[in-house]
């Protein structure tokens, strides 16, 4: 770096890093703090120990909003990657109106969750009630509403990431795997997959971090509903801090569980697909 740059490094940094200090770093200290208090307000926290780490295991509903949350992004996080990568082989073939189908498919992308979830709950009540059905008649309608409403939105996204990363493809490499006889399933298998392995890992750790936070969606198109049983780990935590009086401290235990296994989720499946790519 140029020396004359460099001393107005700390200069252009100053305004982010105290962004960052005020706006993440103070919340979430004082968050992991207060999950060991019994509290109303910040000011009249008292410090109770590990007690509310205990009820949160204890609280059966976070356990199986847990248990709903695991699978919604295993789920989600399959048929999302699989239907973008699948979109994106397709638009890098040449065929007429690329362009509009893309803007098309990435186009959900820009819908807040709130509205995406109302819509969704609209559409799909809609449907349901030629059967006499609604999103919250069981949990299963729940779970494959949010599954759709997930992939109408994060499918786009997706695709653009994995059309960067298919256009990136030397063609030699395709046009040698073909003279060698290789058919249309082996060059996926052996040249473009691993070719494009950047993208999955970025589109895997986008749709897992994604889908494992879900809040927005979930509180509009079910709400929880019936009896929490499509209640998401998010919208967990919020019902127990806001809706359960002298719960505040469990509440915010919660949040740190959940920081912890997101935090440790993301960082596994970085370096499981990250080893990937170094072996390809």
């Amino acid at each position: 770096m140029d020396k004359s740059i460099k001393k107005y490094v700390a200069i252009f940094t100053f305004p982010t890093l105290i962004a960052f200090t005020l706006g993440f770093l103070v919340p979430f200290l004082m968050g992991i703090y207060l999950s060991f208090c019994e509290f109303t307000t910040v000011t009249d926290a008292k410090i109770t120990g590990v007690k509310n780490y205990f009820r949160v295991f204890t609280d059966p509903t976070f356990v199986h909003a847990l248990g709903f949350t695991a699978l919604f992004t295993i789920v989600s996080v399959i048929t999302i990657n699989v239907f973008a990568f699948a979109i994106a082989m397709l638009l890098t073939k040449g065929i007429k109106g690329t362009n509009f189908f893309r803007t098309v498919f990435f186009m959900p992308n820009l819908i807040g969750g709130i509205v995406l979830g109302y819509i969704w709950q609209i559409l799909l009540n809609g449907i349901l009630a030629n059967i006499g059905r609604t999103l919250t008649y069981s949990p299963a309608y729940g779970f494959w509403g949010l599954i759709v409403l997930m992939n109408w939105q994060q499918v786009g996204y997706m695709m653009i990431i994995y059309i960067a990363g298919i256009q990136n493809i030397p063609g030699e490499l395709i046009e040698a795997a073909k003279i060698d006889g290789a058919t249309s399933w082996q060059v996926l298998g052996k040249v473009t997959i691993p070719m494009v392995m950047p993208s999955i890992t970025i589109c895997s750790f986008l749709t897992l971090t994604n889908s494992f936070k879900l809040f927005d969606q979930n509180l509009a198109l079910t709400a929880g509903e019936p009896s929490n049983n499509s209640q998401m780990l998010a919208l967990n935590i919020y019902e127990t801090f806001y809706g359960r009086n002298g719960w505040e401290g469990v509440g915010q235990a919660k949040a740190v569980i959940f920081f912890l296994i997101v935090a440790v989720i993301a960082v596994t499946q970085n370096r499981l697909t990250r080893s990937k790519e170094v072996q390809q």
